[in-house]
Formats: structure tokens, sequence, C-alpha cells
């Protein structure tokens, strides 16, 4: 995480920074829900990279390599979310990068969310989903991470 220093008074607070990787995997072209999302985390207070449409795993987490990442999120609505987050996991332990907590949202059947947590992610956002349910897993995710 990157740190924030503020000016209060004399005293000076530091406040981290939690940096998120925002990405559309896949040929999926429809990205306004991701949009929405990034808007909320920026809102929140955290740092916030939209990669934008059509990603590939690699895009994706050399992306979060490059901005130090400590989150990925994904927005997922074309029904490739296991094989995606299944790679997107891989290669985030292939490259040392196993403190990044990834995130998922989208159109994703019930039935794969315990395959998809076993996995590694961290927590799935469905359809309806609030954001600030989305931002309060996200600094929880970070903030509870001991490294």
């Amino acid at each position: 995480m990157t740190e924030l220093v503020v000016e209060t008074g004399s005293e000076k607070a530091k406040e981290r920074r939690i940096r998120v990787v925002v990405a559309k995997p896949g040929l999926d072209g429809h990205d306004r829900g991701a949009k929405v999302v990034a808007r909320a985390l920026r809102d929140a207070g955290m740092e916030v990279i939209y990669t934008g449409l059509r990603q590939s795993p690699e895009q994706i987490v050399a992306a979060a390599a490059q901005e130090d990442a400590d989150v990925i999120g994904l927005s997922i609505l074309s029904g490739a979310h296991l094989p995606i987050c299944r790679r997107v996991l891989d290669l985030l332990r292939e490259k040392g990068m196993d403190d990044v907590k990834v995130f998922l949202g989208g159109i994703i059947p019930a039935q794969d969310v315990p395959g998809l947590k076993q996995m590694g992610v961290v927590a799935v956002f469905m359809p309806g989903a609030s954001l600030d349910e989305v931002v309060r897993s996200v600094r929880g995710a970070v903030t509870a991470d001991p490294g």
C-alpha cells in the first residue's frame, strides 16, 4: 500500500492507501458495473487503476505487479469466471504475489461461489451487492492481512 502523509496541526498522521486494479477480462464488452465499483473504491479513499476492456489474465497480473496492487477486482459477465480466476490466481502464485487479494463481481452462478473461494477468491459479489459492502470487504481483507 502507498503511504499518504496528512498534516494535522503539528502532527503527521499516516494513512495507508489501498491500491486496487479493476479489470474486465475476456471478451465481455460491458464495463458499466466495473466503472461504478472503481469509482466507489476511489471515493472511499483507495487508489484505483482501471485496466479497461478485454484484458487477459497475464495483462491483469502484469498491471497488478507494475502498480504494486494490494487487490485485483475482476468483473466477469461472460461465464468464463472459473478458468479466468484460476489463471489469475496461478499467475499471482507463480510471480510470488500471493498477498494480492482477488475479488470477483458479475454474473456468477451461486453453485460456483464455493469453488471460487476454495481457489483463493476472497469474495464474490452478485448483482445487487451494495457498494458499501464491496468497500468494506476490500478494506477488511487488506487491513486484516498481517503482511
